[in-house]
């Protein structure tokens, strides 16, 4: 029997397209973690809150969901800088960020998500666009637009973010905040004030991710459980901090977890994924591209 190559090219362009997703999805927490040092776990709230809000403004005045967050972003940011400033006043100026801070996140986490059943229900929601359903084919390759779109626009959200970190004072003052606090403070910079702002950052990109999400798939207010593991692990495997190596883990996990999905079914996917990343710590502990 011969090896079904179109399966396999197939599966590895919808690795791809979901991989891309995974970055955007895990962006905001390469900011948080990786760069601010504060395990988010309540990190996937804010996706789904997005995902919420992009369904509300749908249904009722039907507007497009990206449009949707992309208008709202700046309040997810203030949202975020209060978030912040709220965890730092309670938490890291009393130098108990660890498990208080991990619990407050916790109490986010679980808060948001029953304020969202309160509102909406356990019933699964979605939204409707002119670009889910259609596919485009390109020889025997399948481009479903409800993936491809949410990936252009992940391309472009991490590459308008890599731009921000690497070509702004703001953004170069956040890498230089999670290595040397002190050398910042010495520029008269408030490493505080830098903090609060990426942190904003990172709920604003959190939120354009629930945009794409509702885009691929139906959601309900526990969803985004299924990626908290799956955000630290491509943070983690892509490098602490690194945005180019969270890309990268996350087109890496998206293709293995296609593949796997494809040959073996998809319950084998998310061990082989996390497989990859043991393997990859126990040869590069510092992840792809970190220091």
């Amino acid at each position: 029997m011969d090896f079904p190559f179109e399966l396999l090219i197939n599966a590895v362009v919808a690795g791809l397209l979901l991989g891309a997703f995974y970055a955007a999805v895990t962006a905001g927490i390469s900011i948080s973690f990786g760069m601010l040092d504060i395990v988010n776990i309540g990190h996937p709230a804010f996706i789904i809150l997005g995902s919420y809000i992009a369904y509300y403004f749908n249904i009722n005045y039907h507007i497009d969901p990206i449009v949707t967050c992309l208008i709202l972003s700046p309040i997810f940011y203030f949202l975020g800088t209060a978030i912040y400033q709220v965890y730092y006043l309670s938490f890291e100026k009393r130098g108990q960020q660890s498990l208080r801070g991990l619990a407050f996140f916790f109490g986010v986490l679980f808060v948001t998500e029953v304020l969202l059943l309160l509102a909406f229900g356990v019933d699964y929601r979605y939204v409707a666009t002119s670009y889910i359903g259609p596919s485009i084919h390109v020889g025997f390759v399948d481009l479903p637009l409800r993936m491809l779109v949410p990936c252009i626009g992940s391309l472009i959200l991490f590459g308008g973010l890599q731009l921000f970190i690497s070509h702004t004072f703001t953004g170069r003052a956040v890498l230089a905040v999670s290595q040397d606090q002190l050398a910042l403070q010495l520029m008269a910079v408030d490493p505080i004030r830098i903090k609060r702002i990426a942190f904003g950052v990172s709920i604003a990109v959190a939120a354009m991710a629930g945009a794409f999400l509702i885009i691929i798939q139906p959601v309900e207010p526990s969803v985004g459980r299924e990626y908290i593991g799956r955000v630290f692990a491509i943070c983690v495997l892509g490098g602490m901090g690194s945005m180019p190596g969270t890309l990268i883990a996350a087109l890496l996990l998206g293709v293995i977890e296609s593949i796997t999905a494809t040959f073996y079914g998809p319950s084998w996917a998310p061990a082989v994924s996390f497989g990859v990343l043991l393997l990859t710590l126990a040869f590069r502990p510092s992840g792809i591209l970190g220091r």
